[in-house]
């Protein structure tokens, strides 16, 4: 598993990135994140559904079947990155949009975070803070923590994972909803009470 870098005036100092409340890649990857099991559907489906411009974030709460329970955009304060502050607005979405799981023994749904940033797809001290808020977040939520997912003018990234697309990008127009997000079908029903409801339905 491979990270690029963005380059920086100057290194950051590890007290530093404490007092900032970030992560480097190396803790995020060591942080057993689960995978997703179809990541440009869920790319897709919030692209479409939110069409984030630069600077904004998008966090999506998932069920074990990686169908889309809940999803809030925001854009970004202009100030310096710092977890924390990136926590409580993540937090702030979520007790608005879902129920917190905080009863269960285990987390049963995950949540994941789509920033459209400029630059290029390369790890940031950004990204790091985004990260910490995230994983924060879950916690304080009762959620498993999810991928972490970069949109620029390069595409779509999931961070850690090294998986990743041109298409859709920060620029590009919205896609069609993912199929994970199209409306379930109908329950199969047979029998005399089927016929009836047929019958009534077609009498209308």
């Amino acid at each position: 598993m491979t990270f690029g870098f963005a380059p920086a005036s100057a290194a950051a100092s590890t007290s530093a990135a404490s007092a900032n409340r970030l992560l480097e890649p190396a803790e995020w990857a060591a942080a057993g994140i689960p995978l997703l099991r179809n990541p440009r559907e869920v790319v897709s489906g919030l692209h479409a559904r939110h069409h984030p411009q630069p600077a904004t974030a998008v966090v999506a709460v998932l069920d074990p079947d990686e169908r889309l329970q809940a999803s809030a955009s925001f854009v970004r304060r202009q100030a310096p990155a710092d977890g924390w502050m990136f926590r409580n607005a993540l937090l702030a979405q979520l007790r608005r949009v879902i129920p917190h799981d905080l009863r269960r023994r285990t987390p049963v749904r995950t949540a994941v975070l789509l920033y459209c940033r400029e630059g290029d797809a390369r790890w940031t001290e950004e990204d790091g803070a985004w990260m910490w808020g995230l994983r924060d977040a879950c916690t304080l939520h009762g959620l498993r923590c999810g991928a972490y997912i970069t949109l620029t003018r390069d595409g779509w990234q999931v961070l850690g994972e090294g998986r990743g697309g041109r298409r859709p990008h920060s620029a590009s127009p919205p896609e069609p909803f993912a199929t994970s997000e199209a409306p379930p079908p109908l329950p199969r029903t047979g029998g005399a009470a089927s016929e009836i409801l047929r019958r009534a339905a077609a009498a209308r």
